[in-house]
């Protein structure tokens, strides 16, 4: 396993270089594709977030594959190589292990133990598989950690240190009160679809909110969570008659954003979903009138100036980091600590037995063909042998090359397991005089097996 991840998050570098750094779904799929084409890498996912981008590979070469990694994500953001290099940390093997699985339990959270993380993971490795740069390693390494971060949010307390981005984004515009309490009565729109924005709007609307618009490009997505959320409403409150939940198309934000009370955007769009000039021109019409504003975007769908017009609060990615670095850690941390330590050595262990398993299945099918080879002598050295006679020597033969293979096969996997164990496949391929092709042929079996790994679960 040579497992590299080169990357930038929100603890790396300033809201400013990651807004520039940031990926669009297409340049996520073309950094893929030249990732894999470089020398270094073998196969290749990017976890691009709203506060990171990390590009995992697995690579021949260290030094190389930094390199190359690197200048990747420059091509693919648009920042320049030498005013990144200064924010992109890497970790190689081990480390790289622990650190997606930190990142999978929430500890590398902008608000840690938030859990929308393993949605994020969970796209990340169907992007890869969708664009085949995803192989046995990185299949197998994105399973595990989906799993890792499941059960620290099972067996831990995680829940309580923190909360989705959503809910912390909402409790900053709260100013202290109760999300509920805030948001009940209010109007919001809220701006895009996704994921993100799916999340907010299905927030809102379990806060107490009147009424409910949603603006996206693809107008059809709209209406599906509309009516997902008034339906949900009519399940789940007493008072469902008073929500109202609606989509309507981008180019009317302007008009609705004149009688919204609070506003929610995160789009993929590259350029400014909502102005200054747009936000003034909304509050001209309502004099008195106040309009929260949540912009979890990355690059920002609200333009800064917002913070700076009479009536408008803007909460946005690098408020959140800013009020994120004095929010309290939970006990259950250290748990779920002990959690990623735990399953990296696990992760670890698999991986080096992994390696010596097709050097086993090559020794056991050369012992097959010996055993199949001294039959067919006996037989022309024997002609008068009955069937059952045959069958029993042949059994026989079995038998005995089993258990002379038995104890040093199972332990040599153990051994594999260990730190340093790869060297054991080495040893047993000299001992054998195994043909390097033929292990080779059991690893690309092995590795083009369409049940292996799967899909993202």
């Amino acid at each position: 396993m040579s497992l590299l991840v080169v990357g930038l998050s929100h603890r790396s570098a300033p809201v400013s270089v990651l807004e520039r750094a940031s990926l669009a779904a297409e340049a996520q799929g073309k950094l893929l594709q030249d990732a894999v084409a470089a020398e270094p890498a073998a196969e290749a996912v990017v976890l691009a977030t709203c506060n990171r981008i990390e590009l995992y590979a697995d690579v021949d070469k260290f030094h190389a594959g930094v390199a190359e990694l690197s200048t990747l994500l420059s091509v693919h953001s648009g920042v320049g190589l030498e005013e990144l290099t200064p924010y992109l940390y890497v970790h190689y093997e081990d480390r790289a292990v622990h650190h997606l699985f930190s990142v999978a339990c929430g500890l590398d959270s902008m608000v840690v133990g938030e859990g929308q993380i393993l949605g994020q993971i969970k796209d990340t490795l169907a992007l890869g598989q969708e664009q085949h740069t995803a192989g046995r390693l990185l299949n197998d390494l994105f399973q595990q950690a989906l799993r890792v971060g499941k059960r620290a949010h099972s067996e831990t307390g995680i829940d309580r240190a923190g909360q989705s981005l959503v809910t912390f984004g909402l409790e900053q515009l709260a100013g202290g009160a109760a999300v509920e309490d805030w948001a009940r009565g209010k109007r919001a729109l809220v701006i895009g679809a996704g994921s993100m924005s799916s999340l907010a709007a299905t927030t809102l609307a379990r806060a107490g909110i009147t009424e409910l618009v949603i603006a996206n490009r693809t107008e059809d997505r709209a209406e599906r969570l509309a009516a997902a959320l008034v339906e949900q409403s009519a399940r789940g409150a007493a008072d469902s008659a008073a929500f109202v939940a609606r989509a309507v198309p981008m180019d009317t934000v302007p008009a609705e954003l004149a009688a919204a009370d609070l506003v929610v955007s995160c789009t993929g769009a590259t350029g400014l979903v909502l102005t200054a000039a747009a936000l003034h021109t909304a509050l001209a019409g309502r004099p008195g009138h106040r309009v929260d504003v949540l912009d979890l975007a990355m690059p920002r769908d609200v333009d800064a100036a917002a913070h700076r017009i009479d009536g408008v609060r803007l909460v946005d990615i690098e408020t959140l980091a800013e009020a994120s670095a004095d929010a309290p850690m939970a006990a259950d941390v250290d748990r779920v600590r002990s959690i990623v330590s735990e399953e990296v050595g696990a992760f670890g262990a698999a991986q080096r037995a992994a390696h010596i398993t097709p050097t086993v299945v090559a020794l056991r099918t050369m012992a097959a063909d010996v055993v199949a080879s001294e039959v067919s002598r006996l037989n022309g050295r024997l002609p008068g042998l009955d069937d059952k006679e045959r069958a029993e020597i042949t059994q026989t033969l079995r038998r005995v090359v089993d258990k002379l293979l038995h104890a040093p096969t199972v332990r040599v996997k153990e051994l594999a397991g260990e730190p340093g164990g790869a060297g054991y496949a080495d040893a047993l391929r000299e001992l054998f005089d195994l043909d390097p092709q033929a292990v080779a042929a059991v690893s690309r079996a092995d590795t083009s097996d369409p049940n292996r790994g799967g899909r993202a679960t």
